[in-house]
């Protein structure tokens, strides 16, 4: 957190090319505080390259993040996951050839350089109780459902002990029960006082849990505000499930 105890970050006028292709095109908005804010928009909007800028996988064109008053976009991934900003991956990224313990320990050790090891696997064993997946533990990751690929995934984001989390379609392509699993950890989490971006196409969730919806559409915020409102606004209608649909938006 900032040295006030309050958790900020601030998107400042980033853009971001690809050759010709313009993907950000001067996105800008703060988040402060304890809150969890739903970023929607259509595919190929910019939601996933704004969160690998947010967190350091892509260096934005123009434009700069701040988080907790100081300058990240320059920083490796690593250094902003250090200091206290961790995300999930559409597609889940367990490393298949280590078990569930060791998956958990490599963000422990990025999060606790100095921990000894009795004492990381005794916060992992913790999370994963929470998360239902102790009995895991020792199984591979290439053994691993979907579902409790997720789970390991989110489960891995706790070791990093964020202050910002970012969790990109945490309820794709998982079994109902799992869903609530996963909705109690989003509870929990909120609970701690985390600031959370949830990104996710399950508009029912999305609009249930969020307090606030940022809309992207090509590169550019158009919408920014309560879910009640956003969903009235007829360009966000318009630009993210077409003039057709504007009842499954509610």
């Amino acid at each position: 957190m900032s040295q006030n105890g309050t958790i900020r970050l601030e998107v400042r006028n980033v853009v971001k090319n690809f050759g010709g292709l313009q993907a950000l095109a001067g996105v800008s908005f703060t988040i402060e505080g304890p809150q969890l804010v739903g970023l929607i928009g259509p595919n190929g909007a910019g939601k996933t390259t704004l969160t690998n800028i947010i967190t350091g996988l892509l260096k934005p064109t123009k434009g700069e993040v701040w988080f907790n008053g100081r300058r990240i976009d320059p920083l490796r991934p690593y250094h902003i996951a250090r200091l206290g900003i961790g995300r999930t991956f559409q597609v889940t990224r367990a490393f298949r050839r280590m078990t569930v313990l060791e998956n958990m320990l490599a963000p422990g050790l990025v999060k606790h350089p100095y921990m000894s090891r009795k004492e990381l696997e005794k916060k992992a064993l913790e999370i994963m109780k929470f998360l239902t997946i102790d009995h895991l533990r020792y199984e591979m990751g290439s053994n691993l459902s979907g579902g409790q690929q997720k789970l390991l995934e989110l489960a891995r984001l706790l070791m990093l002990e964020p202050d910002l989390i970012i969790l990109d379609e945490p309820f794709a392509g998982v079994h109902p029960k799992l869903q609530r699993t996963i909705y109690g950890y989003i509870q929990r989490v909120r609970g701690e006082g985390k600031a959370i971006i949830l990104i996710s196409h399950d508009m029912e969730s999305i609009f249930t849990l969020s307090e606030r919806l940022i809309v992207l559409n090509f590169g550019e915020v158009i919408a920014d505000g309560p879910p009640e409102v956003v969903k009235e606004d007829p360009q966000v209608i318009e630009a993210y499930l077409g003039r057709d649909d504007e009842e499954d938006l509610i």
